[in-house]
């Protein structure tokens, strides 16, 4: 991948991060071993599941109060929704060195050596995603407080 002049930042927009997303086969349980293991390995990454990471997410907004997290009723809606829940229960996210989005030059290098997988027994999918708000899925006005 080349790296995007967007990356460089500028003062008025901060630089973009990213995070990579791959989508599992179903029968992914040897993604705990082999190519897909030995790559996040030597870059520090994890594999953190979608749909965990949402539940989370409504979890601690309903221990701490739901007014604070202006996601929830989206997130809510979308983890309990069975057709929803079935995609991101196969949906990992990527974190690197403990971290959901990371620079480019480290997104570059994840993928690169994880496009070979895709289409394989293991890696169904991968996507890359951008900090840009214009890039992501703005919550539906039905779920804006």
């Amino acid at each position: 991948m080349m790296r995007r002049d967007d990356d460089a930042g500028t003062p008025e927009a901060p630089r973009l991060r990213y995070q990579l997303r791959v989508v599992l086969s179903d029968g992914a349980a040897e993604a705990a071993r082999g190519p897909l293991a030995d790559i996040l390995s030597r870059h520090g990454a994890a594999l953190v599941c979608q749909y965990d990471a949402f539940a989370g997410y409504c979890a601690e907004a309903e221990r701490n109060g739901i007014e604070g997290y202006p996601l929830y009723a989206w997130t809510r809606a979308t983890i309990e929704d069975p057709a929803k829940k079935a995609k991101y229960i196969r949906t990992y996210s990527i974190y690197v060195g403990g971290e959901e989005v990371y620079d480019g030059d480290t997104a570059d290098a994840l993928e690169r050596d994880l496009r070979p997988l895709v289409g394989g027994p293991v890696v169904k999918s991968l996507a890359r995603h951008d900090t840009n708000p214009a890039n992501n899925p703005q919550v539906p006005e039905r779920y804006r407080s």
